[in-house]
């Protein structure tokens, strides 16, 4: 690909607006995992929180509550005591699973790459 050879279409009027809001969302770290997470199944807020290991309290529940309002997260309260809370991804979610596979895919095949890069640069700044 050269560039200028983007297959991308062309942004609405005003678009680049409301489209920077939806690529950050989907852009962020913790989205793409626990949008990977729900892809294999439901969960319930501390499952969520143990597979990632590193997300607080804080920011999960901000993560699933934008999620929850960009339509991609459904959130469930079961009545029991105490009440049981799962997340899964709503068919807008799906969507997004293949993508972000690619992604990561992505970042897999070229990590090699990347970290020569970053070493060769961090050495010519030491240098300097």
């Amino acid at each position: 690909m050269k560039p200028g050879d983007t297959n991308v279409p062309e942004v609405m009027s005003g678009g680049c607006e409301r489209l920077a809001p939806v690529l950050s969302r989907i852009g962020d770290k913790w989205t793409v995992l626990v949008i990977i997470l729900l892809g294999r199944r439901s969960m319930r807020f501390n499952e969520l929180k143990r597979q990632i290991g590193s997300i607080s309290q804080r920011m999960l529940t901000f993560t699933l509550r934008g999620l929850e309002r960009d339509g991609l997260v459904k959130r469930t309260v079961q009545a029991s005591v105490p009440p049981r809370v799962d997340y899964e991804l709503t068919p807008l979610g799906f969507s997004l699973l293949e993508p972000l596979q690619h992604l990561g895919s992505w970042a897999v095949a070229n990590m090699p790459e990347i970290e020569a890069s970053q070493e060769r640069y961090d050495a010519e700044v030491e240098a300097a």
